[in-house]
C-alpha cells in the first residue's frame, strides 16, 4: 500500500461571501484541483512543480488534511482524510514546513520551539527532551538549542521548523516553497538537511519548489497545471521535455538548458543531463576525444 494515495480529488475554494446556486462558475470560487490522482510510496522523495495558481500547494494541504477534498479521497498510511476521527493521526504522520519560517516559530528558544509539538501531544518530559536532542542533531542545530529563533538566519529557521516536525515522529514531510525566501547559502543548508534526513531516516519527502535544480534531486517529479496533474516521472524524463515545460510556464535546470543548446550547435552532449557536474564531465570527454582525433594532448590544450 502506498503511503499517500490521491484518488480523483477535486477541490474548489469557497467564493468570497458565499455563492448562490445560479451564479456563474467563476463566481463560485476557483477550482484549485480537478480530478487529480497520484500515489507516493513510503520513503520516496517527490518534487511537485507548477506555476503560481497551478494547485501544487492546495494538493500539499490535502496530503496532511489541512484541506479536505470536495470529491475523491486522500489516504495517508491507509487512513482516509474524510474520516474525522483520523484527522489528528494523519497530521501527526505528515508534517509541513511553509515558505516563511517566521510564521512557524513561536517559542523563546530553539529547543522550546522544537518541543512544542510533542508537549501538545502529551508526551512525557523525558521523552520530549530525547526527541528534541535527536531532532536538533538531525538538522545540525544542536549548538543553537538555547538561541532565540528570531536571531537565526533564514536557513537556520527552516532547519528548526524541520526539527519540530521530526520531534513529532512524522513519517512524511511536506516542504511548501521552503527555500523561496532564502539566499543561496540558506537554500543549500535546507536542501542538504532535507536530503540527509531522507537518506538517514527514510522519511517520505514531498518538496514543492520553483528551483529546478532542487527538483532534479528527487526520485520522481509531479507537474501541476491549472489544477490538473499533467506530467509525472523521473527527473531525467521530465526535464528532457524542456519545450513542453516551457509551454507550461516552467523552466529546466541550467545544466539541462545548456546541454540542449550545445546539442543544437552540433556537440554530442547526451540528453538527460541534470547537474553541472554531469555536464562538465561530458564536455571533458569531448575535449579529450577531440584532442585524440587531432593527435594532440588535451592536458596541454592541443585539442583546438
Amino acid at each position: 500500500m502506498s503511503f499517500i494515495e490521491i484518488e480523483q480529488v477535486s477541490y474548489r475554494y469557497p467564493a468570497q461571501g458565499g455563492a448562490a446556486e445560479n451564479e456563474k462558475e467563476e463566481e463560485k470560487g476557483r477550482l484549485a484541483l480537478d480530478d487529480v490522482s497520484l500515489s507516493v510510496e513510503a520513503g520516496e522523495f517527490v518534487a511537485i512543480l507548477g506555476t503560481n495558481g497551478s494547485g501544487k500547494s492546495t494538493l500539499a494541504k490535502q496530503m496532511n488534511a489541512l484541506l479536505l477534498p470536495d470529491q475523491g479521497h486522500v489516504r495517508v498510511g491507509g487512513m482516509d482524510t474524510q474520516e474525522t476521527e483520523d484527522l489528528w493521526k494523519i497530521r501527526e504522520q505528515v508534517g509541513m514546513v511553509f515558505q516563511n519560517p517566521d510564521n512557524q516559530l513561536i517559542a523563546a528558544s530553539v529547543e522550546d520551539d522544537v518541543a512544542f509539538g510533542p508537549e501538545n501531544l502529551g508526551v512525557e518530559p523525558a521523552e520530549i527532551r530525547r526527541r528534541v536532542h535527536e531532532a536538533l542533531e538531525a538538522v545540525q542545530m544542536t549548538h543553537f538549542r538555547t538561541a532565540a529563533p528570531h536571531l537565526l538566519s533564514g536557513g537556520q529557521k527552516q532547519r528548526v521548523a524541520i526539527a519540530g516536525a521530526l520531534a513529532m515522529r512524522t513519517k512524511g514531510l511536506i516542504l511548501d516553497e521552503a527555500t523561496a525566501m532564502l539566499d543561496p547559502q540558506g537554500r543549500t543548508e535546507v536542501m542538504d538537511c532535507v536530503r540527509r534526513i531522507h537518506e538517514e531516516q527514510g522519511i517520505t519527502i514531498l518538496y514543492i519548489t520553483h528551483f529546478m535544480e532542487e527538483a532534479a534531486l528527487a526520485d520522481r517529479v509531479f507537474v501541476m497545471h491549472d489544477g490538473k496533474l499533467v506530467l509525472q516521472g523521473k527527473p531525467r524524463e521530465i526535464f528532457a521535455r524542456g519545450q513542453e515545460l516551457k509551454r507550461l510556464g516552467l523552466d529546466v535546470p541550467f545544466a539541462a538548458e545548456l546541454g540542449a543548446r550545445l546539442r543544437q550547435e552540433g556537440l554530442a552532449i547526451p540528453k538527460g543531463i541534470l547537474t553541472k557536474e554531469e555536464l562538465a564531465a561530458e564536455c571533458a570527454k569531448l575535449y579529450v576525444d577531440r584532442a585524440a582525433r587531432k593527435g594532440g594532448n588535451a592536458e596541454n590544450g592541443d585539442c583546438f
